[in-house]
């Protein structure tokens, strides 16, 4: 089982940005998080870095369900999805499968959650 799910697609780095935030947000994701790893590199280390991305999704009534079930497992959370600039024109979008995550964790009140969130987020992958 692979930890990621992920396609490649043609667009601008911003084109890509934009058609993932609006995929998620119809599946009932917010972005919490926005981490420019291109700036960041440049700022802290200053290394030129391809564009890089990592956008921290939430979808909150699962969440919820997961924290309910679980409390620590808000260290796995939010649910990863980075997107990245593989040439000019050419854009990789990869986001974490939350079952692979789920393996670690001994709970089985967990499973459904982390199922139902793995086929949002790998429908979400494929449809790009």
């Amino acid at each position: 089982m692979n930890y990621y799910f992920n396609k490649t697609v043609n667009g601008t780095f911003e084109e890509v940005i934009e058609k993932v935030t609006v995929a998620l947000k119809k599946e009932g994701f917010g972005i919490l998080t926005e981490i420019d790893i291109k700036e960041t590199l440049k700022k802290k280390l200053d290394i030129d870095f391809k564009k890089y991305k990592i956008l921290g999704a939430c979808n909150p009534p699962y969440a919820y369900k997961a924290l309910q079930a679980e409390d620590k497992i808000g260290t796995m959370l939010p649910c990863n999805v980075i997107v990245q600039e593989v040439e000019a024109g050419v854009v990789e979008v990869a986001a974490v499968n939350p079952m692979a995550s789920m393996m670690a964790v001994e709970n089985e009140k967990l499973n459904k959650v982390a199922e139902e969130i793995t086929t949002k987020l790998e429908e979400i992958v494929k449809a790009l």
